[in-house]
């Protein structure tokens, strides 16, 4: 196969703002596959300091390089007549791409995007299935970004007057008073049962603070926090999943866990009420789908998260999410966050993503 890779950058409609700083632009590559007069597209997704496969432009440079040099060496027509889960499969048995490309999750989404782009043959067609054809639709969660308090309490009736009824708010920037006003505002004018609310800490909270403030975000019937401390801090994190004050949904602790043994063993030590999985950071879409298959052997729920892919890649996300059974609302409403983005026949109506 031939392989092509464009940089781009998306400029953020208006700065986004999380407990690691405020976000003004996004980076990304496209990669571009041929083979047989068939083309394929996907997208490589990264956020700096927290891709772990990212650190500067030159060195993730590099990469797409070696990754160029392996994959011109497989010929797709070898694989031709398998789809989705099945063609990916056989190119992790076969090649040396999973194996080398292990620990660049970003890299490995966006081969593995482009590889089912090429075989199905369609513009942004990944996976084939109702939510494709426009058959079906995915309920998402609207996400209120860190900033002063009169820039989040303006989202939140921005999110309610769109038609949301999940809305998922960052914490820990702010004061955290503030915050809890701000949630209380929203849960005294909408209840649990019209109003679904997740907080989202990346990891801001510390181990003296975090039993407070989980006792008092939990009187206010949230849905659950993410990451409420920061990663690598197993007996902690496992203690505040067994107490339940607030159910935990594990995000960054999932980064740079690759193996299917590492895997077992988070989930066994930790024991999560959910995991939260962003293709691009948790193992590309063989590696999430395998953390889902682990996950639900233990009871374990899950949601699917963009890592604030462009349309193309979003375009993927949502799809490989729908082979799943919808019963929850997952993170893929970030496509409207750029000036800059992908034509896509992706919209987001009345809390809900869809093809048209």
């Amino acid at each position: 196969m031939d392989i092509k890779f464009e940089h781009k950058i998306f400029q953020f409609k208006t700065p986004s703002g999380t407990s690691r700083g405020i976000l003004t632009e996004k980076q990304a590559w496209f990669i571009q596959i041929m083979e047989n007069g068939k083309i394929g597209l996907g997208e490589c997704s990264v956020i700096p300091g927290l891709s772990p496969d990212y650190e500067s432009i030159e060195q993730y440079e590099k990469l797409l390089s070696k990754l160029r040099e392996l994959a011109s060496a497989i010929n797709l027509t070898d694989f031709e007549g398998q789809k989705e889960y099945d063609l990916l499969t056989a190119i992790k048995e076969k090649t040396r791409i999973y194996s080398d490309f292990e620990k660049y999750p970003s890299l490995l989404f966006g081969f593995e995007s482009a590889v089912l782009n090429w075989s199905a043959g369609k513009s942004e067609l990944y996976f084939d299935t109702p939510f494709y054809q426009g058959e079906q639709k995915i309920p998402i969660n609207g996400l209120v970004w860190m900033g002063s308090p009169d820039f989040m309490k303006n989202q939140m009736a921005d999110k309610v007057e769109l038609g949301f009824n999940c809305i998922k708010m960052k914490v820990g920037a702010i004061n955290f008073e503030s915050e809890i006003e701000l949630l209380s505002s929203i849960r005294n004018a909408h209840p649990k049962d019209k109003m679904i609310l997740r907080v989202d800490a990346n990891g801001a909270f510390t181990k003296e603070n975090v039993h407070e403030r989980l006792t008092k975000l939990a009187q206010l019937d949230l849905h659950s926090i993410e990451q409420p401390i920061a990663p690598n801090q197993h007996e902690s994190m496992a203690d505040l999943c067994l107490e339940n004050i607030l159910p935990i949904a594990l995000d960054e602790e999932l980064i740079g866990i690759h193996s299917k043994e590492d895997k077992i063993k988070l989930l066994d030590n930790i024991k999560p009420q959910y995991i939260i999985l962003k293709p691009s950071l948790h193992g590309g879409i063989l590696g999430s789908k395998e953390w889902i298959e682990l996950a639900k052997e233990r009871n374990i729920d899950w949601w699917m998260t963009s890592a604030l892919e462009s349309n193309l890649g979003l375009a993927c996300i949502a799809q490989f999410t729908s082979k799943f059974p919808i019963d929850k609302h997952h993170g893929l409403g970030t496509g409207s966050l750029y000036l800059n983005n992908t034509e896509s026949r992706l919209k987001v109506e009345s809390g809900e993503i869809l093809f048209k």
